[in-house]
């Protein structure tokens, strides 16, 4: 495991991964690592066509946070630097298994297991889950474009992917601590004793990874 410190923020549309990893990154200090979305070139088309655009979308995706996380491994190894981020490499799959057809998902993948395997891990994961309604209604309050053709659907299956994924991933990775939080429960934007709570959890689970060197 990495030993500098390396805090992801995960979850599905729109649940607010990026409003806590900047809440985080300013209280902690931490180098701000932020996906890249809307630079994506094939974004748009996607969400009109998901058949027709997912390869080309998922390896733009794959290629650019293989070379972000790939910039913070250099980061970390060359000044020590921690980091907390709004995403893990580990999305892609969970997004590509959904959208890409067999045939495509293979290769993928192979691609994919490649260009992951010695990219750093994080020491916590904060994995942040909501309701359909509720990505829903922030989805449509941050007013992104590109977001407009999002079919529920699609959105409801990925939060469901991605809660079988966390469950896969505390049992196959348990020196990596996992914080669950509700976002239908919890508002660390406008609540600050909310946020309160989410920085004692990490500051726990930080505790925790410690000590599993």
């Amino acid at each position: 495991m990495n030993h500098v410190p390396f805090i992801a923020v995960e979850g599905p549309i729109g649940v607010g991964k990026t409003s806590l990893a900047e809440k985080l990154s300013e209280d902690y200090r931490y180098f701000l690592l932020k996906e890249i979305v809307e630079e994506n070139p094939f974004l748009g088309k996607f969400y009109e066509d998901i058949n027709e655009w997912s390869f080309q979308t998922e390896m733009f995706f794959l290629c650019n946070r293989f070379k972000q996380l790939e910039d913070i491994q250099q980061i970390q190894l060359n000044q020590n630097q921690p980091v907390v981020s709004d995403y893990h490499i580990f999305k892609n799959r969970i997004f590509a298994k959904q959208t890409l057809k067999d045939d495509h998902f293979r290769k993928y993948d192979q691609i994919y297991h490649l260009l992951a395997a010695d990219l750093p891990k994080p020491n916590v994961i904060i994995y942040l889950k909501a309701s359909l309604d509720t990505l829903l209604k922030r989805i449509a309050r941050r007013g992104r474009s590109i977001e407009k053709q999002i079919d529920p659907s699609y959105l409801e299956q990925l939060s469901r992917d991605y809660e079988m994924f966390i469950q896969t991933f505390k049992e196959t990775h348990p020196d990596i601590p996992v914080i669950t939080i509700l976002g239908d429960e919890m508002d660390f934007v406008h609540r600050p004793e909310d946020y309160r709570a989410i920085v004692q959890k990490v500051d726990d689970a930080m505790k925790t990874a410690a000590t599993l060197k």
